[in-house]
């Protein structure tokens, strides 16, 4: 088997992916450096190949995304041959997106972002009473590995944690209850933080907007880790300015990168950051990975399921 790899692996995380496949091949590169030959030798690629490479991989029996979304590549027109297997990353970005979107939320409630400015306009300013996760009711829309993450980051201060998702099933670790996305309009008016995580779909574009933000409690925090265009930013932004919500936190938007001229950046108590919650910042993102692909070589040449697989 000849094994691509377009990732950034260390030597650790090259040991951790090899040991999943002993005899084959394996060749490191880089999506800017990789040639249409490497592609075509390929029986397995490790990394989020552009789409438009993909014609070139015809021997292709795998396509390891390092995503956990995979968007670009399932749609009407095939964009991976119906014969390789496509499999996401899923697992490996709960600590690192969870962590990062913890930290902007907590940056809000203890007004640390006007403290900032304060230090470089070199005032001395007490801004003011602050919040707590304390006993606060927070609602996390996508329940998935990162909102588990961050329901176990947010119970460990004492909050009351409530998931939804598609179906309920298994109540996991740091949630006091699971609920149903059809339940959401009569969970948003207790809560004081709302966080999603959710993928983007047809059910969840533009999911965030005047309805769902008139709906929220007053006075609470909206954190979105998962797609910029949940949230009609229009109404987010009015949102904020009446006060309906105290702050917002989000690490994507639509579109990416956001312009200069985008009245989002400029909107009162919302913190912005440019899509770094994953990515692989955090080393234990790669380590994740290098995991996942591992396990997934062993089960391709063992002719068994795949763990993430993604129907196309």
């Amino acid at each position: 088997m000849n094994v691509l790899v377009l990732l950034p692996f260390h030597d650790g995380q090259r040991a951790t992916l090899e040991a999943g496949a002993p005899d084959a091949e394996f060749v490191y590169t880089t999506k800017a450096d990789v040639t249409d030959e490497q592609i075509e030798a390929a029986d397995a690629i490790i990394g989020s190949l552009a789409p438009d490479r993909l014609p070139a991989a015809r021997n292709l029996k795998l396509l390891q995304l390092n995503s956990a979304g995979y968007d670009n590549y399932v749609n009407p027109a095939g964009t991976v041959p119906a014969d390789v297997k496509l499999t996401c990353a899923v697992g490996a970005y709960g600590q690192a997106v969870s962590e990062h979107m913890f930290a902007m939320l907590l940056a809000l409630m203890k007004r640390l972002i006007g403290y900032r400015d304060d230090q470089r306009a070199h005032e001395w300013t007490d801004r003011g009473p602050v919040t707590t996760l304390a006993n606060t009711r927070v609602l996390v829309l996508g329940a998935g590995d990162i909102g588990a993450h961050f329901a176990r980051l947010c119970s460990a201060m004492g909050a009351h944690v409530c998931g939804l998702r598609r179906h309920v099933g298994e109540v996991p670790e740091g949630f006091e209850a699971m609920r149903t996305m059809d339940e959401l309009f009569d969970l948003l008016p207790d809560a004081d933080v709302v966080v999603s995580f959710l993928p983007s779909s047809d059910a969840t574009r533009g999911l965030a907007d005047k309805k769902f933000f008139d709906a929220c409690k007053q006075g609470c925090y909206f954190v979105n880790g998962g797609r910029g265009d949940l949230v009609v930013q229009d109404d987010l932004i009015a949102a904020l300015e009446s006060t309906k919500l105290a702050g917002a936190a989000i690490d994507v938007t639509t579109p990416e990168p956001l312009p200069a001229d985008s009245p989002l950046w400029d909107a009162p108590n919302l913190f912005i950051t440019p899509h770094v919650a994953g990515q692989f910042h955090l080393y234990t993102v790669l380590d994740n990975i290098a995991a996942i692909a591992a396990e997934n070589l062993r089960h391709l040449a063992a002719g068994e399921p795949l763990r993430n697989e993604v129907a196309h």
